[in-house]
């Protein structure tokens, strides 16, 4: 499938939805006229026909809050430390090709929101030049991205290194995330945690969108993942917010799996 074909089968997928302003935290109670209630699956679908990515969450029964939280935390505990001890090899292996390509720490540690809003530092590969945000400052400016109808991350982008696009491709500069995961500052499974630059373009669903812990994956990274808006990745997230549960987690953990194995969606 080429780039341009695999862009239009995002974006009809994306057109399914309504437009994040649309939504609300009655949305399955309020729904437009124009749309379809599903009873037999026990889904209020917010489009016309029935989407299998939100069926991913919404079909899993829920699970009572407190015992929900213990076990997703239990989990992330487990198997968290369990995965970064097998990922260690291949972190460092990325780290000495990133440090022979390009000058600087091959980790990148960022301020993130956690829930709540708490920030904290989150650690990654490095895959862009250590002096990007100097060399090209317009990809930084967000003043005038209001209507979050723009893509984070581009397909040709000219701060990303070599070994860069290789392990942004094969998302090998995700796994230091695992050490946030195990001290507890994410989940596996979560929204992901956002920039302060760009969570202060989120207006009203801000709240919301920091009422969980934010995560490696969730339901946006496995459903689109690069090629979705901002706006997209929002409606995409606070849905898996209002609908999550255990079982949900470990069908999204396997289709970010299957994503990551067959490189679906990723710059």
């Amino acid at each position: 499938m080429t780039s341009s074909s695999q862009a239009i089968r995002a974006r009809k997928d994306a057109k399914t939805f309504t437009p994040v302003e649309r939504i609300d935290p009655d949305a399955s109670r309020t729904i437009p006229a124009a749309h379809k209630t599903h009873d037999h699956d026990r889904v209020t679908y917010l489009s016309v026909e029935p989407r299998n990515d939100l069926r991913v969450v919404a079909d899993c029964p829920q699970t009572p809050r407190i015992v929900y939280h213990a076990a997703k935390r239990s989990f992330d505990l487990v198997v968290g430390s369990a995965l970064l001890v097998i990922a260690t090899p291949i972190i460092l292996i990325a780290a000495a090709a990133i440090r022979l390509e390009s000058k600087g720490s091959p980790f990148f540690v960022q301020t993130r929101l956690g829930k709540d809003g708490r920030p904290f530092k989150i650690v990654k590969l490095r895959g862009m030049f250590k002096d990007a945000r100097d060399r090209f400052p317009s990809y930084y400016d967000y003043s005038n991205k209001q209507d979050l109808d723009f893509c984070f991350h581009h397909e040709v982008d000219p701060r990303v290194t070599r070994a860069g696009k290789l392990i942004r491709k094969t998302s090998i500069d995700e796994l230091p995330n695992l050490w946030n995961v195990v001290l507890g500052d994410i989940s596996l499974v979560g929204p992901r945690p956002e920039i302060p630059e760009v969570m202060a373009l989120y207006g009203k669903y801000r709240d919301e969108y920091l009422s969980v812990k934010p995560g490696v994956t969730c339901l946006s990274k496995c459903t689109g993942r690069d090629r979705l808006t901002k706006r997209e990745t929002i409606e995409y997230d606070l849905d898996y917010i209002r609908r999550r549960n255990f079982r949900a987690d470990i069908r999204i953990l396997w289709r970010t799996f299957r994503g990551v194995v067959m490189r679906r969606d990723v710059f």
